[in-house]
């Protein structure tokens, strides 16, 4: 894990924490217009703060498209790579769609990083691709001040099995499939108190696919699916919620850390941009108390994925899942709306 250049001393928020507020990026599209959209053909588009854009080319095929990209992460440029472009190839599989092919997007400064090492960044983008069977077909770069590494990725998906992250019903059962805590992990990376085996964890977890999300895609019985990235737990699961017109009760003794988490926590190392989160979401959510705040709000980066399925088919599900050998949580439900979006028991 040693590393003679740091990659992280060059970002001041690590991955999907160095997004836009939401509140400052609800201004930038509503000023520019960006919520109005009229071509039908645009079945997904900025309006429904989904995970990546849909077009319709014909009666049974529709287009997916997403661009993802940050500043660093870690500072091993392979393990950067990976990571990178597992969460962006994650947004196709997010929408229930297979991804076809990506193309990445470069700034690196050239003057003061050597290209040996963004040749590591595209190595560990290859990887990733490669194991969701794509190619990573050409790019973009640019030299500029700041390390930033992501990818424009393309995936197929049937216009009638589009999975939005609007579609839960009243009684549907929410699950996670990824374990909560690559924000705090990725602070503690930064402030050099990491340990081995938690950076292992961070990476391990950060570059699993979220496949799963192609098979889901088939089956009905799932009705909203989305991932969780930098508005971290709390900030995805107020969109699902909010986009169904229902109140999302959340039992936080279930949530999943990773291993290791929960000590970095007790010494207050998380992401500044958890209380951003927070701060943003408050007056949405009841039932948090003291430092809960802190897994709800940690900012993930290529983070699992949120899976609402009707609760009379929850033995199909999680029997779907052990056949797939994944991870899977249960952490809540959908209530109809009370006044709060979220509500967080114990």
């Amino acid at each position: 894990m040693e590393q003679a250049t740091r990659l992280t001393e060059w970002s001041e928020g690590s991955g999907c924490g160095c997004k836009i507020a939401p509140a400052v990026l609800d201004q930038i599209l509503g000023a520019s217009g960006s919520f109005l959209q009229a071509d039908p053909r645009l079945l997904v588009g900025n309006s429904s703060k989904d995970d990546a854009a849909v077009y319709q080319v014909s009666e049974d095929m529709a287009i997916i498209n997403t661009v993802d990209f940050f500043t660093p992460i870690v500072d091993n440029p392979f393990d950067f790579g990976r990571i990178a472009a597992t969460n962006a190839i994650s947004d196709v599989y997010a929408m229930g769609g297979k991804p076809l092919f990506a193309n990445a997007i470069l700034s690196w400064p050239v003057e003061k990083l050597a290209p040996e090492l963004a040749a590591k960044v595209l190595e560990g983008a290859k990887l990733a691709c490669s194991q969701a069977g794509i190619e990573l077909a050409g790019g973009h770069s640019i030299a500029a001040k700041d390390p930033i590494f992501g990818l424009s990725v393309n995936g197929l998906v049937h216009p009638r099995k589009i999975k939005k992250n609007i579609g839960s019903k009243v009684g549907d059962l929410l699950y996670l499939t990824k374990p909560l805590g690559i924000g705090v992990l990725a602070t503690a990376l930064k402030l050099q108190k990491i340990k081995d085996r938690d950076y292992r964890n961070l990476v391990d977890i950060a570059c699993q696919l979220n496949s799963i999300g192609e098979v889901l895609g088939n089956h009905e019985e799932v009705h909203a699916l989305t991932d969780i990235t930098g508005f971290g737990l709390l900030g995805h699961a107020l969109e699902m919620a909010e986009g169904a017109g229902l109140t999302l009760q959340l039992e936080f003794g279930k949530l999943p850390l990773i291993d290791g988490v929960a000590d970095y926590i007790q010494q207050f190392i998380f992401p500044d941009n958890t209380y951003r989160n927070w701060n943003a979401f408050h007056s949405k959510v009841t039932g948090v108390n003291g430092m809960e705040l802190v897994p709800l709000c940690d900012p993930q980066t290529s983070g699992g994925l949120l899976i609402s399925v009707g609760a009379e088919d929850k033995a199909w599900f999680e029997e779907t899942m052990h056949l797939h050998e994944e991870t899977f949580w249960e952490i809540g439900k959908f209530l109809p709306k009370d006044n709060f979006w979220v509500q967080v028991v114990n």
